[in-house]
């Protein structure tokens, strides 16, 4: 096996584990999101917080995301080589929407933030061995 192949075989496992966590992550705030539209008392109440929205708002934006990012993660598990990019951007923007959300429901919170970070890395990563020259 030459270096090459070797690269091209972790840049693959990369992009596997990163689908798979994206399709992971987006169900996860699919999920969230319907949690918070069917019953908006079930997150913590917090007062004077500055981006403060009503939880069915939040709700609503966490399915349209989380959708969003379950439908990348299958494309990046096709191969698609857009989806890599469009990946990256979802995750930067799924862990911005979960830093916000931090009030709310802080240690689901962390830990999407934390699988948003993994994806962002093994996609970069993937996009790079990708992209190298020969």
């Amino acid at each position: 096996m030459s270096e090459e192949d070797g690269r091209l075989a972790w840049a693959t496992a990369g992009a596997v584990v990163a689908g798979a966590l994206m399709i992971t992550v987006g169900l996860f705030q699919l999920f969230e999101g319907i949690a918070a539209v069917a019953n908006d008392r079930i997150f913590a109440t917090v007062a004077d917080y500055t981006f403060a929205i009503d939880t069915s708002g939040w709700g609503w934006i966490h399915i349209v995301l989380g959708a969003l990012l379950a439908l990348t993660g299958l494309f990046v598990l096709m191969g698609r080589a857009w989806a890599y990019g469009v990946g990256i951007g979802l995750a930067a923007v799924s862990a911005l929407n979960q830093f916000f959300f931090l009030p709310y429901y802080p240690l689901w919170a962390l830990l999407i933030i934390a699988f948003d970070v993994f994806v962002i890395w093994a996609l970069a990563v993937v996009l790079a061995e990708v992209n190298a020259p020969s």
